[in-house]
């Protein structure tokens, strides 16, 4: 199962601000890409996701949505809700 992570975020929201060095933390920790889109500038999504905050987190597998986090979302958080979802290591 192919996991995606996304963060919707807008020019200007301070928690946005906040969360970017927090993405970039988890990144390096779970060996993870985090796409990041600007909703504003991509309203398509915010009618896919129906997004009503920023930064808004989402866990994409198997073509649904698996967790969502509105708001800041502290390192911990994040990390344990995209582990929920990552794929289980193959046995040496």
């Amino acid at each position: 199962m192919v996991i995606r992570v996304i963060c919707f975020y807008q020019e200007g929201c301070m928690g946005c601000e906040e969360q970017t060095p927090i993405l970039r933390e988890v990144e390096k920790d779970l060996g993870i890409e985090i796409e990041e889109i600007d909703a504003v500038k991509n309203p398509e999504y915010i009618r896919t996701y129906n997004l009503r905050v920023t930064p808004t987190i989402l866990v994409v597998a198997d073509g649904g949505v698996k967790e969502r986090m509105e708001g800041l979302v502290h390192r911990e958080d994040l990390e344990a809700a995209i582990r929920r979802h990552m794929p289980e290591p193959a046995p040496d």
